[in-house]
């Protein structure tokens, strides 16, 4: 296996690890699908450039947002896992609503230029009813938000390999 291929298994587990031991000690939701896909892109791209994390965060907030409207507008209280019979009303709604903020986050990715795909499974999250919650919206933005720290501090307190033979003294 190549020291990238581990170097990023240990960063992006290292970061979902931070977010897990919030979750556990507050017994709220601060792990949830899309925090995946985050920590493995930060991983790979292991820069902590204050405008690319603040799209990381922005995008996830772009998400959140659309997925709100979009589940409070066409799905409100109905949950993607609950037992909707095919064809049925609320079937229709809970993925009207997915399409719907998927579509906007789309747009507002694109729009404010924080581009982030993993936004687009949050918004699903959202969306579906899996969190459909103000309370658990803000607390999808705290968990990126914690998460961005966490991998910004990792990547200053322990510098690529690469970087460092590209700082020393006749490295190329």
């Amino acid at each position: 296996m190549s020291r990238f291929a581990v170097r990023t298994a240990v960063h992006a587990g290292a970061l979902l690890a931070v977010t897990g031991a919030v979750a556990w000690l507050t017994g709220t939701p601060f792990v949830f699908p899309s925090l995946g896909p985050t920590a493995y892109v930060l991983a790979t791209r292991r820069t902590a450039d204050r405008s690319g994390l603040a799209r990381v965060v922005a995008a996830h907030v772009v998400g959140v947002v659309a997925g709100l409207v979009s589940y409070r507008l066409l799905a409100d209280g109905v949950v993607v896992t609950a037992d909707l019979a095919p064809r049925s009303p609320a079937l229709a709604a809970v993925v009207a609503s997915g399409v719907l903020a998927l579509a906007l986050t789309s747009a507002g990715m694109v729009a404010t230029g924080a581009v982030h795909p993993p936004a687009c499974a949050t918004t699903l999250i959202v969306s579906l009813g899996l969190l459909p919650t103000l309370r658990e919206g803000l607390l999808i933005a705290v968990a990126v938000c914690v998460l961005v720290v966490a991998h910004a501090v990792v990547v200053r307190a322990i510098p690529d390999g690469d970087e460092r033979e590209r700082a020393a003294p006749g490295g190329s």
